[in-house]
């Protein structure tokens, strides 16, 4: 139990997909405007997350390996799509705020990069445990950039007026006011994280040794070496 709750943790602290793995950015700035919207889209991402990583994680020694990346889609498509017949059905006032970024799940990187990284080559409850952590460390990020986004664009916490109406500043529910705080909070990270004597690194849970990433490692000791380099140029700085 101990190493669920450690992977669990780690989704939420030490790999949080958005400012740690700096993924799942574009729904971050986007759906940040509200914080209903955010927990809407927080809850939606978290269950494709855990269905998909179950799934994919029940199916991993049946789908061949050269055509997994359709697989998983396909996969993960079929949870989205219940997703959204839901929130439509019962939801449509959330149907309508989140619009295409609830249907954009399916090519999410969050979700996606799970699927390959950690379902493709762990047991079912790992794999559950897995896709709840990234899910709740992407609905707290998420819901806490609202959290201010919304309180000092609209003045209100869930549509309740906490700030009176001529005090807001409209910009910071805008585009620009999204990547201002999206910002914000990866400095905050990078100044609590040179506090506490750690270096901030987006390639924290990768060992460079899978080769599957895409990003042009051609087998595990060519891998190893330019992390090696990497890390040797770094000391040297």
């Amino acid at each position: 139990m101990k190493r669920k709750l450690n992977i669990l943790a780690n989704g939420i602290f030490k790999e949080n997909p958005v400012l740690i793995l700096i993924l799942g950015c574009c729904s971050v700035l986007a759906i940040s405007i509200t914080v209903s919207g955010a927990l809407g889209m927080g809850a939606a991402l978290t269950f494709v997350l855990v269905g998909a990583n179950v799934v994919i994680s029940l199916l991993r020694k049946i789908i061949p390996d050269k055509v997994r990346i359709p697989c998983y889609i396909v996969v993960i498509a079929t949870f989205v799509t219940i997703v959204e017949m839901v929130v439509e059905a019962f939801l449509p006032s959330l149907y309508e705020a989140l619009g295409v970024f609830l249907a954009l799940i399916v090519v999410n990187c969050i979700v996606l990069g799970r699927a390959e990284m950690f379902a493709n080559k762990n047991t079912v409850a790992d794999s559950f445990f897995d896709g709840l952590g990234m899910g709740i460390g992407y609905t707290v990020v998420i819901v806490a950039i609202a959290v201010f986004r919304e309180l000092i664009g609209s003045g209100t916490i869930w549509g309740y007026r906490i700030i009176p109406e001529g005090y807001q500043i409209g910009i910071v529910k805008q585009t620009p006011g999204g990547f201002f705080c999206f910002g914000a909070a990866m400095a905050l990270l990078v100044y609590f994280m040179n506090k506490k004597g750690k270096k901030f690194d987006p390639r924290i849970g990768c060992d460079g040794k899978c080769g599957n990433c895409g990003l042009g490692c051609k087998n595990q000791e060519d891998n190893a070496a330019l992390l090696a380099a990497s890390d040797k140029e770094a000391a040297e700085v």
